[in-house]
């Protein structure tokens, strides 16, 4: 079965490939490397904390405190 490289697109075998599902060890590689800077990253539901939130979390920790 023929299936295409995710790095290049150029079709290779899948069945005896050590790299697959990739074409060659420099795609291995560099998918690799791609990992490695960062350059894939998986959505998440970041939000940037307020002044506003800050406050009441550092209110309710004072009020711990208290305790």
């Amino acid at each position: 079965m023929l299936v295409k490289c995710p790095n290049c697109g150029k079709l290779s075998e899948y069945e005896n490939n050590e790299f697959r599902p990739f074409c060659s060890e420099r795609c291995k590689l560099l998918d690799l490397g791609a990992w490695a800077d960062e350059e894939y990253k998986l959505p998440t539901d970041e939000s940037e904390l307020t002044e506003s939130d800050i406050a009441q979390i550092e209110h309710s920790l004072e009020a711990e405190n208290r305790w």
